[in-house]
Parts: C-alpha cells; structure tokens; sequence
C-alpha cells in the first residue's frame, strides 16, 4: 500500500487487482460487494466519513495496477506554521 499526496489532497494505492472503470462509481454504494458473502458496507463508510470533513473521494488504477482513492478537498496545514 502506498499513501501520498496529490494537488487537491491525499491518496491510498495498492497493487491488487483494481476496480474496473465500469465500477468505479458503484464501488461507494450501500451493498454493493463483488464477495457473495460481502455486505458492502466498507467503501459506503469511506465515502460518508470523507463526506463528513467536506473531502470528496474517487477511485481510478494505482501505478502498479491496483486500486487508488484520491481524496481531495482535503486542507493540508502548513508545516513552518505553529
């Protein structure tokens, strides 16, 4: 997993087997699991806590072919401040 910052704020990407751009809206809705077992609650929690610090969040492909969430919005402090 790789953890990093981008213009509008951070990401998290990883080397697995990514989200196909066909899903990729759908992965943040209630329910929606690609595990028969899964309840797809995971993802919905992501979106709502982003939601709740005025963050927005999407996925696309990772560098190494896997999944990446960029969340954006997100107000970096300044380090020389304090």
């Amino acid at each position: 997993m790789t953890l990093g910052s981008s213009p509008e704020g951070f990401y998290v990407a990883d080397d697995g087997v990514g989200v196909p751009p066909e899903d990729r809206e759908r992965v943040f809705e209630s329910g929606y699991s690609t595990d028969e077992e899964g309840i797809g609650t995971g993802l919905a929690v992501v979106e709502d806590l982003a939601t709740a610090h005025g963050w927005t969040v999407s996925v696309t492909e990772s560098a190494a072919g896997g999944a990446r969430f960029e969340f954006g919005g997100v107000e970096v402090p300044d380090e020389r401040a304090g």
